[in-house]
């Protein structure tokens, strides 16, 4: 099948092989070597790609990972030089029927291509306005005016004009006491160095002038930015419990689209990760032949593997950052296939999977995601032998993968090796309110679907999901979930490896109870 043309700046990455959905699913009669997934950013999906042999698959990853590294190591005045052919590129694929002029439906098409999101009636105000023949199209220099017109920055133009002056041109001393107005400690020299690198104006740049352009460039790049850079990675103390820390989580993680009746894919686990999460979710319910599946349960969104999902799970859950993976398993399963779930996760994860407590930490206390050893006073050089300190931990969580679910009471007392759920009534809230209300529509339509003698045969709830296998409890380590106990229990017998999920709602009531 021909596929309309790529841009290199919306590719966010190259993969070799069978590395994608797509390909381990239906890639078999092509060799492995001979592969590769284009992976874009945004929403658009992945496009896979086979070459006519492994040469030829090794050229084109090695190109593209090329041009993608010289796009991210380009200077702003470089990327300024790139806009007329993105801008160009973008006006083709807006123009729908080829006749070199825009209508005010192809703008919108091109707002929404370079993420403007734009009231449509100020839009439609701007199209007007830049509308000189009035025949409802823009053409040439009304498409110039009306790009040149999304670009102004009313706000930065008056700030411009504050410090410039009559003439409107920055003069280094001029551009310093700005930089000063906004607490920096900026010298002569300082300025002298932001105009010779954001100035567009090459006369101007000679002279040590800044002008408009110049100002708004180097505002928008991240020099400009109110964030300090340093802040872009991590500089936080890393060394804390676990608990001590927002932890970026993602909720229904499976799906790629709506709650009903969307796509379940291992894909959104991937582009998760890569996101930079560090909880992901796993609904987990009785597949056929012995194999769990994951999906939204009661719904018409499709069932991906619980065996893909970890396979996933283990190639992309340290490629952006080296802290913790949680899985937030919602268990439906029997025991049989609670069973399955603890071999595949030990099988595939290995030495990632934490298992046990790490050594010397107390069992019922959280890990940091990293351990810095203690500072040792040179007068007491056996401090960390002291009962009062901290022991300093050989291993840590960095590299980690935990998992949070339901655990067996310890010590372990039931002689069949299986024990209940304590009061299922209790049971942890996992889903929002509005979920609930989803999940009983949902139900509903499932009810009157033609498909509805599908989700008989998968996705089944198991009469015993309300117990655990002692195999799948094993893997639980720092993370137990339990029904809340409420606030002042949880306040007089605190316990950090402990894990509740409740609704907004509860969540609310639960604050206006605690005053």
């Amino acid at each position: 099948a021909r596929v309309p043309a790529v841009s290199v700046m919306n590719i966010e990455g190259v993969r070799e092989g069978h590395q994608s959905e797509g390909l381990r699913k239906y890639g078999a009669d092509f060799p492995e070597r001979h592969c590769f997934t284009l992976v874009f950013k945004g929403k658009r999906k992945n496009l896979d790609l086979a070459a006519r042999g492994e040469e030829d698959a090794r050229h084109w990853v090695q190109g593209l990972t090329k041009l993608m590294g010289r796009l991210q190591a380009m200077s702003q005045p470089e990327k300024l030089d790139q806009y007329p052919f993105w801008i160009h590129g973008v006006l083709q694929r807006a123009d729908r029927n080829k006749d070199n002029k825009m209508s005010f439906r192809e703008v919108k098409s091109m707002l929404r291509m370079i993420n403007i999101d734009m009231d449509d009636v100020y839009a439609y105000k701007l199209f007007k306005e830049c509308d000189r023949s009035g025949d409802e199209r823009l053409e040439g220099r009304e498409l110039e005016e009306f790009c040149r017109r999304l670009l102004r920055r009313p706000e930065l133009e008056e700030l411009f004009g504050r410090y410039s002056g009559e003439d409107r041109v920055l003069s280094a001393e001029e551009l310093r006491d700005f930089l000063r107005d906004q607490g920096e400690d900026a010298s002569l020299r300082q300025a002298c160095a932001v105009i010779r690198t954001y100035e567009l104006n090459e006369k101007a740049r000679q002279q040590d002038l800044m002008m408009l352009d110049g100002f708004m460039m180097y505002l928008l790049s991240a020099a400009g930015d109110i964030l300090n850079q340093e802040h872009t990675k991590v500089h936080q103390d890393m060394s804390q419990p676990l608990c001590h820390y927002f932890i970026s989580s993602s909720h229904n993680t499976y799906l790629t689209r709506n709650q009903i009746g969307g796509t379940s894919s291992t894909e959104a686990y991937v582009r998760a990760l890569m996101a930079g999460c560090r909880c992901v979710e796993l609904d987990c319910w009785e597949g056929s032949d012995g194999e769990p599946i994951v999906y939204h349960g009661h719904t018409l969104t499709s069932k991906i593997l619980f065996r893909d999902v970890i396979e996933s799970i283990r190639d992309y859950a340290f490629k952006q950052s080296p802290y913790p993976v949680i899985l937030s398993l919602e268990n439906h399963c029997g025991l049989e296939q609670q069973a399955t779930m603890a071999r595949h996760m030990k099988a595939i994860l290995g030495d990632m999977l934490l298992t046990q407590p790490l050594e010397g930490q107390d069992p019922h206390d959280l890990p940091s995601p990293e351990v810095r050893p203690p500072a040792r006073p040179p007068w007491c050089p056996h401090v960390l032998s002291e009962p009062s300190a901290r022991p300093f931990l050989p291993q840590q969580l960095k590299g980690k993968v935990l998992v949070k679910g339901k655990k067996l009471p310890e010590p372990w007392h039931e002689p069949c090796g299986v024990t209940s759920l304590p009061d299922p009534e209790e049971e942890e809230e996992e889903e929002e309110e509005e979920e609930e209300k989803l999940q009983e529509r949902s139900r509903r339509q499932v009810r009157d679907s033609p498909r509805a003698m599908v989700l008989g045969d998968h996705g089944i709830l198991a009469k015993d999901a309300s117990q655990v296998a002692p195999e799948l409890s094993a893997v639980v380590v720092y993370c137990q979930a339990v029904p809340f106990p409420g606030l002042p229990h949880a306040l007089r017998h605190p316990r950090p490896c402990e894990m509740s999920s409740f609704s907004e709602r509860k969540a609310r009531k639960l604050i206006k109870q605690a005053g």
